[in-house]
């Protein structure tokens, strides 16, 4: 039986109101994958934690995880200097779900091993700083100085007869003394060690006389009148010693040597979404509790915005090129 024409009319406009609500459909089901300000977080979030403690990953995850009602899970991934962890994050999908705990030291490896297999400033995106490590200049109580003043003078008239410990080659304390020996054009043995422990330990035993410490690992021993405390490496003193200058106080200006922790995301992460994580991290490193716990694994709190996160991290990338440069350093 042949439709009148009113009834293919009708079945016409049927078919097309049901093609288009089935258009819409499918542009709403593409919009909810995409991560937007009102529905991020709607899944876990991956931290990826590269050659660093991952003691300010758990404390700040714990509280957005608290916030968001979404758990912020600490994948540890510590090998190869720091690129493993940025190539997983790297090769991520750029929605907000994979974030990266970078560190100085994986700054450091990238400006002092011209074959690094990644970039920080291209392959991954900056959020923002979570925290700063100062280091302080100890010296073995045998050694005749009390102000890095004297301790320049000393090393001055005794060419090559200090020595000073560090965690490795290429480190922040490593590269720190280096600097200073570069600016007092003095002269002094680097004794690296594959840790921390065993070159205090040297220290104590005047094996070494000097070195660069994180302030939880000098303060005992300081107190302890063990070791002698000169000056902290950071551009401003430290909460957790308060009373001791800076090396540029000391008449090093614009020395700055921190170890320092912050978070990047995949390139092309949309910014929108990176703003609203550089804000509810900056929020959760605000709270009393989480300050005074980093405070006593020897961390300063640091916040910044995301523009300024990223000079930070290009700073940084420029000032151990140059320290390596200026002394003339093979680090291998």
């Amino acid at each position: 039986m042949k439709q009148s024409r009113s009834v293919r009319k009708t079945n016409m406009r049927t078919c097309l109101i049901a093609l288009a609500m089935g258009l819409l459909a499918a542009c709403d089901t593409h919009a909810a994958s995409k991560p937007t300000g009102h529905d991020y977080p709607a899944k876990p979030i991956r931290f990826v934690i590269g050659p660093s403690p991952d003691l300010l990953a758990r404390i700040v995850g714990q509280k957005l995880t608290e916030s968001w009602g979404q758990q912020v899970i600490v994948d540890a991934r510590p090998g190869a200097g720091g690129a493993i962890a940025v190539e997983i994050v790297s090769k991520a999908a750029p929605d907000g779900y994979t974030w990266l705990m970078t560190s100085s030291s994986i700054a450091i490896n990238q400006a002092v091993y011209p074959n690094t297999s990644y970039d920080l400033t291209r392959d991954v995106a900056p959020v923002g700083l979570m925290a700063t490590i100062p280091f302080v200049l100890v010296v073995n109580p045998t050694v005749p100085a009390h102000s890095v003043a004297e301790l320049i003078k000393l090393a001055r008239a005794q060419p090559g007869k200090l020595n000073y410990g560090s965690s490795g080659n290429g480190t922040a304390p490593h590269l720190g003394i280096e600097w200073i020996k570069t600016l007092a054009g003095v002269e002094m043995v680097h004794v690296p060690y594959k840790a921390v422990p065993p070159a205090v330990i040297d220290l104590l035993g005047n094996q070494v006389q000097l070195m660069f410490v994180i302030a939880q690992a000098a303060v005992p021993h300081v107190k302890s009148g063990k070791l002698r405390a000169l000056a902290v490496s950071s551009a401003r003193r430290s909460p957790a010693l308060p009373e001791l200058p800076t090396i540029a106080e000391a008449g090093f200006a614009k020395f700055d040597i921190t170890g320092w922790l912050g978070v990047h995301v995949p390139a092309g992460t949309p910014v929108s979404l990176i703003q609203r994580i550089n804000a509810e991290i900056n929020r959760a490193l605000d709270v009393q509790d989480v300050r005074a716990r980093m405070l006593a694994a020897g961390m300063d709190t640091a916040t910044t915005t995301t523009p300024q996160f990223g000079q930070f991290v290009r700073n940084d990338i420029a000032k151990y090129a140059r320290i390596v440069k200026d002394a003339h350093l093979k680090i291998e």
